[in-house]
């Protein structure tokens, strides 16, 4: 499909018809990286959203500064890049930024749905359950239950915005702003990596104060969304500009992985599990205070998660490149080999994370929905270790049977009937 109109043709310089051209020749080939990762985050966010769960004190955001979430946003930066990058280039930028528009559309009533289901599904409990605990409190619902007309605008005009159900609201902004990048890119590059340096700086608090570029959560208060979408939009395009060959993958060489490795490590001597080694004497008695504590106290802006710390980003950015190095190109090394029993059951294992990982979205709606029920359930039941393991077992399966029923679901099934 050719670009007539005169307004996307205006940012499509002549050297993109070659580009065109070889995306409507060239069949798309998923990077198997990029559905593993984003799979063993999907699993990685449910633990970390399950009310009480031991295992979330032993996740990968207890021993450094990022966590799933960056994961997930910078995956999905990489997946626009291919989803989406390959459609402004093909069809145009008016038509690349309406299929944008569409995403956003889709992610936008996901939100929605996903609060309203949460929400009917915390006062059901405490209206028919009769417990002393008050769930809708749980996730800080009082307000929309309390005088629901504010919060209810609030909610669909996204000046609403509850902590437990901002990851949604952060990525339709950062989604909105990639016809910007787009835009930008035809003109040159670099104006890309200007935008994401200058939005990321207009939205750090510690520069700014209340002045810093943020949405409001909530009309009763000077909150802020705890996912500032300009400061998050950094990682996500850092992804999506490797994905589009803008940025160049780096080399795998010794001296990086070495580099990489000492960031990682020295993360964990300010993690969340060196401030326990510390408070429980795991490895010294320390008689006052605990350093590690003091220590992310005096670092707080550069580990800050809602303004995207850099000291965040470091740490994702060597984990992610010994990540890539150990996966091996387009994820080759992440195949099972070989027909041994270990390799087979790799292969079925894989298969179900990668399924996980191509059906994302309806996989982490269901997992924030899915954690409160099974932190339901443990109170109902017990948190003892054997309990809370089979709790998450059945989680997991849960969210593998919605990764293969959406994707059952978009092969459309019943064209196939004659």
């Amino acid at each position: 499909m050719t670009n007539t109109t005169s307004d996307a043709s205006s940012l499509s310089p002549p050297a993109q018809l070659t580009d065109a051209a070889a995306a409507v020749a060239a069949p798309r080939v998923r990077d198997l990286r990029l559905d593993f990762f984003r799979g063993i985050a999907m699993f990685i966010i449910l633990i970390a959203h399950t009310p009480g769960n031991f295992l979330s004190s032993w996740i990968p955001a207890r021993w450094g500064f990022s966590d799933a979430t960056e994961m997930f946003v910078f995956c999905s930066g990489m997946a626009s890049a291919i989803a989406f990058g390959s459609t402004f280039i093909r069809a145009g930028w008016l038509l690349g930024t309406a299929r944008v528009a569409f995403r956003v559309w889709q992610v936008y009533w996901a939100h929605i749905g996903l609060f309203i289901a949460l929400a009917a599904f915390l006062a059901g409990v405490d209206f028919y359950g009769g417990y002393d605990k008050h769930y809708i409190g749980s996730l800080n619902l009082w307000k929309f239950f309390d005088d629901p007309a504010v919060p209810l605008i609030g909610l669909v005009t996204l000046t609403y915005v509850p902590n437990y159900f901002d990851i949604l609201p952060m990525y339709i902004v950062v989604l909105a702003m990639m016809p910007i990048v787009i835009a930008l890119q035809r003109i040159h590059t670099g104006l890309v990596f200007v935008f994401m340096i200058v939005v990321w700086l207009s939205a750090q608090k510690w520069l700014w104060g209340s002045s810093q570029l943020a949405f409001p959560a909530e009309p009763w208060s000077e909150r802020r969304w705890f996912f500032n979408p300009f400061a998050w939009q950094l990682i996500f395009f850092t992804g999506f500009a490797f994905m589009r060959g803008w940025i160049p993958k780096p080399p795998v060489h010794i001296g990086l992985i070495v580099l990489a490795a000492a960031i990682v490590l020295v993360n964990i001597a300010f993690s969340d599990v060196a401030v326990r080694a510390i408070r429980l004497n795991w490895f010294f008695v320390t008689e006052a205070g605990n350093p590690v504590s003091d220590a992310r106290k005096f670092i707080a802006p550069l580990i800050n998660k809602t303004d995207f710390g850099l000291f965040r980003f470091a740490q994702f950015l060597a984990l992610a490149y010994l990540a890539w190095v150990i996966a091996g190109d387009k994820g080759d090394n992440l195949l099972a080999r070989g027909t041994g029993i270990i390799a087979r059951v790799w292969g079925k294992v894989l298969a179900i994370i990668l399924k996980v990982g191509q059906q994302s979205l309806a996989v982490f709606i269901m997992s924030m929905f899915l954690a409160q029920v099974m932190g339901l359930a443990m109170d109902l039941t017990s948190r003892s270790t054997a309990n809370t393991l089979l709790v998450n077992l059945i989680g997991a399966i849960v969210l593998v049977g919605t990764a293969y029923g959406a994707g059952w679901f978009k092969t459309q099934p019943w064209k196939r009937v004659n």
